[in-house]
């Protein structure tokens, strides 16, 4: 179980973000903790989530954390609460499935949660309409949890499994490697259209070109080599890649 303290979905009793850049900031780091949980730590995810167990929630936390915890014992919580007792169905359902589902009900949270802020604090048209953009420009947990903000398949078929020619690819899986300043124009512009609308299969960022990137050879997701703890160094001893979901999924299996 990650970020301890007993149960609650604050950083504090006095943390209280009141200006739309201060909650969208909340925002970002309760969305990362939610997503690392259901993807990179997705078996202790799994694990924590036992049907036995009375009914759980999954708290994302402003400091990117994650909890699997008891609901707020206080009528009414102090934020809105999460969905309640989704260890229950996580038995009855494909694991890809349950998955899909707490994501679903996590962005409903996130959202409630950064609007309960709005309407605490007073924001107005402009400010909700604003904060709300800025929630927009990001996938939705859902969306990277069941792949389908994923438009990556023609792009991979453009880069030739162990080996391509091109300075991003390895012939030891697939790699995007940082872009030298003295690369020229014409391969800033090949590269941009190769990987601008790839998003990381952790965080959900897009791709960078100044970023490490790898690929996945069982899912073909592509990940930012620091949100796997993946280096270019060892990535070129690495024959075939498998992210830390596809990891997982083979031990349960």
């Amino acid at each position: 179980m990650e970020a301890g303290g007993g149960v609650g979905v604050g950083a504090g009793p006095n943390y209280n973000p009141r200006t739309v850049e201060e909650v969208f900031k909340d925002f970002k780091g309760r969305r990362a903790g939610l997503i690392k949980a259901l993807t990179n730590d997705v078996e202790d995810f799994y694990r924590q989530c036992d049907p036995e167990k009375e009914n759980l929630c999954l708290y994302g936390f402003p400091s990117e954390q994650w909890e699997v915890n008891l609901p707020a014992e206080e009528v009414p919580p102090e934020l809105p609460e999460p969905a309640l007792g989704i260890n229950f169905a996580r038995d009855g359902m494909q694991e890809k499935d349950w998955l899909s589902l707490v994501a679903v009900h996590s962005d409903a949270w996130l959202l409630s949660v950064a609007f309960y802020f709005g309407a605490r604090f007073g924001f107005d048209k402009a400010d909700r309409k604003r904060l709300f953009n800025m929630i927009n420009e990001f996938p939705t947990i859902f969306e990277i949890v069941s792949g389908s903000v994923k438009k990556q398949s023609k792009e991979k078929s453009s880069v030739s499994n162990h080996s391509s020619n091109k300075s991003k690819s390895n012939s030891k899986g697939r790699i995007a490697q940082p872009k030298d300043d003295d690369e020229g124009l014409d391969d800033d512009e090949e590269d941009d259209d190769e990987h601008g609308d790839t998003l990381c299969g952790a965080c959900g960022d897009n791709y960078a070109a100044d970023e490490f990137w790898i690929c996945c050879d069982i899912c073909e997701k592509w990940f930012h080599g620091k949100c796997v703890k993946i280096t270019p160094a060892r990535a070129e001893h690495i024959k075939q890649y498998k992210c830390p979901s596809c990891s997982n999924k083979r031990a349960r299996s």
